[in-house]
């Protein structure tokens, strides 16, 4: 078999639906996992919607997907000659013809069609016209479709899909104005790029059988088709705003790391067994096409918070760090001093065990990213009574030389809380008050030993003042 050629070809539309990053999620692997080549193709011929800006959006979307591709983007706009050259090819072979019926004598048509109940499948009186009766105006090529038999489109998600022939019209390849149409330009640039694997949603799936009529009239090798089914809400509804985020760059602003959206993205509408939790290059192992599902997916957020909780769980510390201080720089506007980045690297493993997006392990670095003074909360605040800075200015004497193990502060301050007369936790509100000035934190063992001696001795001070 020759080499696996995929693609992606949005229309740049200023935003990355969700669903056009899982149809180019799902091309990538395939290609990618059979050592096959993954293309872009921006579908520009919407000049008023096309800009730089538009396109932009796109590419920062796969970027931080992580989905690399081969050679250079290709614009389909610039490639209208080709086009243009394909329907003119078709028309010297006799494969297609001049059509000059006005908008209005077609529309006629299929008035007069509605009423007496047949087919509205416009059928135009040029298709056999001798060029010499051909008058001096306006009109459109149009491809020659078979008229009787059938049409039979192999999927590999679908199926086998027969369609009467008498059901496909004789489609349009160029307008009026010389400008050619999406079916025409899809066709020519997926056999001049080589694709040989067409993966896409399901609502492509009626223009296929249109489409392989021009693949047939040039003897062009037809592709392997996968039209995957679109996603839907928790509701069974297609995907949309109210369900909550639609473009991949919302799922980046909120922090789900790139690593666990391609998990749950994988997942949705494919399987491999039971697995739910995946790396990569298992992705890439398993994909295939026979184990997409032909229903609907249903987007599921608690499920992706899960998959993404445990990649943040699982991921090096390195990796993850890199991963956070690129977000708290693009969305916090923050940049860390080394002092900070040398501490959140240290405290990244009593950080990544329950957050479920980098935004929730950002939160519980609070205590880290803050400096002194700290700030308190009012919860925080109150819970720094007589009673507690009393317990505090107990505790702290005893800080000055202990050795710091995780063992020994725990016995410092569960001695401290047994000679008060309270259990341990009337001394940690305080102690998490002190440190962070917060009531929702990693364990304060877990702080002290981050933060260092030096830094917890003077939060505690300060708050003894």
């Amino acid at each position: 078999m020759s080499q696996v050629v995929t693609r992606i070809a949005p229309s740049p539309t200023g935003f990355m639906h969700i669903g056009t990053a899982r149809t180019a999620l799902f091309n990538w692997l395939y290609a990618r996992g059979r050592n096959g080549k993954f293309y872009i193709r921006i579908e520009d011929t919407d000049r008023k919607r096309s800009t730089i800006e538009a396109t932009d959006v796109i590419l920062n979307g796969l970027k931080w997907l992580g989905l690399d591709y081969d050679g250079d983007i290709i614009s389909q706009f610039e490639r209208a000659p080709r086009h243009i050259e394909i329907a003119e090819t078709l028309l010297e072979q006799g494969k297609a013809y001049k059509c000059f019926s006005s908008p209005e004598e077609i529309q006629k048509f299929k008035n007069i069609a509605q009423e007496s109940g047949e087919s509205t499948l416009f059928k135009s009186p040029w298709r056999n016209t001798d060029p010499s009766q051909h008058p001096d105006s306006p009109y459109v090529i149009r491809i020659k479709a078979p008229e009787t038999g059938e049409t039979t489109i192999i999927d590999e998600v679908q199926g086998k899909i027969i369609i009467k022939n008498k059901q496909i019209d004789d489609m349009v390849l160029l307008r009026s104005d010389g400008s050619p149409v999406y079916m025409l330009a899809v066709v020519v640039d997926d056999h001049d790029m080589g694709v040989t694997h067409v993966i896409r949603g399901d609502d492509h799936l009626n223009n296929a059988a249109r489409q392989n009529l021009i693949y047939e009239a040039m003897e062009w090798n037809i592709p392997i088709y996968a039209h995957i089914p679109l996603i839907h809400g928790e509701d069974g509804k297609k995907m949309s705003k109210r369900h909550g985020a639609t473009s991949i760059e919302e799922y980046e602003q909120n922090g789900y790391p790139a690593s666990g959206v391609r998990n749950y993205l994988t997942r949705l509408g494919w399987s491999h067994g039971d697995e739910e939790y995946f790396t990569d290059q298992q992705a890439l192992e398993w994909f295939n096409l026979n184990n997409i599902g032909k229903s609907a997916a249903r987007f599921d957020f608690k499920k992706l918070q899960f998959l993404s909780g445990q990649h943040i769980k699982n991921s090096e510390n390195a990796a993850l760090l890199h991963e956070t201080l690129k977000f708290l720089e693009k969305h916090n506007k923050t940049s860390l001093s080394e002092e900070k980045i040398k501490l959140l690297s240290s405290g990244l493993y009593c950080l990544k065990d329950r957050a479920k997006t980098i935004s929730e392990l950002i939160d519980k670095a609070h205590f880290i990213l803050t400096s002194r003074p700290i700030q308190m909360s009012s919860d925080a605040n109150s819970s720094l009574d007589k009673e507690a800075l009393e317990m505090l200015g107990i505790l702290t004497p005893h800080l000055h030389n202990a050795t710091w193990t995780r063992e020994e502060l725990e016995q410092i301050c569960n001695s401290v809380a047994e000679r008060h007369g309270v259990k341990f936790g009337k001394l940690a509100s305080p102690i998490r008050a002190a440190l962070s000035g917060q009531t929702k934190t990693p364990s304060v063992f877990d702080m002290m030993l981050v933060l260092g001696r030096n830094e917890t001795i003077a939060r505690l001070n300060n708050v003894q003042v």
